[in-house]
C-alpha cells in the first residue's frame, strides 16, 4: 500500500469520524457526566466493538477474495450503491437538532439498558422499575465494568457499521497483494483517527458540541462527508468498470 493511498484513506476516516455519531455521542455524555478518567473504560469498550465489527468484515473480504473474486466487483457496485445513498443522506442532513440533546439522549438509553438488564441478571424483575430512564441513569453510579461493557454495547449494536466497512473498505485495499499487511495498516489508521475523536468528545465534546451548533456549521460538516461518499463510490465503480473493459 502506497502512502499516497493510506493519505486518502486517514483523511477520508478523520473527516467521517468527527461526525457525531452513536460512539462520539457516548464518549461525549460519559465525559461529561463520569470525567475522563472513568470513561477511558468506555472508549475502551467502543474501541472492542468496533474491532470485532471490522475484524468479521475483514475476514469476509478475504474469504471472497480467495474463493470467490468474482464477488468483488459485486461488493464494490453494491457498496458503491451504498456510499452514495449515504452520501446524499449525508448532504441532507442539516444537523438541526442540539448535540448536547442527542448525546443526553444516547448516554441515558446505553446506562438504562445495562441497569435494566442487569436487573433481570440478578432476578430483581419483581422490584419497582425507575419511573424514567433518565431517573434510572442519573441514580445508578456504573461500575469500570458497567462502563466498558455499554461502550461495547453501544458499538456493537449498530450493524450498519459492517456494510459501511464492506463498502469503504475496498477502495483503499489491492487485492493482488498480501491481504494482512493491508487490513492492519488500515486498522491501525482508522483506530488512530476513532481514538482521536474520541478524546476530543470525552474531554472537550461540549466546547466541540457548542461549536458546531452554531450556525450552518454540523450541516456543513455533513455535506464534506458526503462528498467524501459519493467520490469513492465514483472511484469504486470506475474500478468496476475498468476491470469488465479490460
Amino acid at each position: 500500500m502506497s502512502w499516497h493511498l493510506f493519505t486518502m484513506f486517514f483523511i477520508s476516516t478523520f473527516f467521517i469520524s468527527a461526525t457525531p455519531g452513536p460512539n462520539m455521542l457516548l464518549a461525549f455524555q460519559y465525559g461529561l457526566n463520569y470525567g475522563v478518567k472513568r470513561t477511558l473504560w468506555t472508549l475502551a469498550g467502543l474501541s472492542l466493538g468496533l474491532f470485532i465489527l471490522l475484524l468479521s468484515t475483514l475476514l469476509g473480504l478475504d474469504a471472497i477474495s480467495r474463493q470467490s473474486p468474482w464477488l468483488l466487483d459485486v461488493i464494490k457496485t453494491v457498496g458503491a450503491l451504498y456510499l452514495i445513498y449515504l452520501g446524499v443522506s449525508s448532504w441532507r442532513d442539516t444537523g438541526q437538532s442540539s448535540l448536547i440533546e442527542d448525546a443526553s439522549a444516547m448516554g441515558t438509553e446505553a446506562v438504562a439498558a445495562d441497569y435494566f438488564s442487569s436487573q433481570n441478571k440478578l432476578g430483581q424483575q419483581s422490584q419497582p422499575q425507575p419511573r424514567s430512564l433518565s431517573s434510572a441513569a442519573v441514580k445508578v453510579a456504573p461500575s469500570d465494568w458497567t462502563l466498558f461493557r455499554t461502550g461495547i454495547w453501544v458499538s456493537l449494536s449498530n450493524p450498519k457499521a459492517i456494510l459501511f466497512f464492506a463498502a469503504f473498505f475496498p477502495k483503499f485495499i489491492n487485492f493482488s497483494m498480501p491481504l494482512w499487511p493491508q487490513y492492519i495498516i488500515l486498522t491501525l489508521g482508522l483506530f488512530f483517527s476513532e481514538t482521536i475523536w474520541q478524546a476530543i468528545y470525552t474531554v472537550g465534546g461540549k466546547q466541540l458540541a457548542g461549536w458546531l451548533d452554531i450556525g450552518d456549521r454540523l450541516a456543513w460538516l455533513n455535506r464534506a462527508c458526503g462528498v467524501i461518499f459519493i467520490l469513492i463510490a465514483a472511484a469504486l465503480l470506475g474500478e468496476v468498470v475498468s476491470g469488465f473493459m479490460g
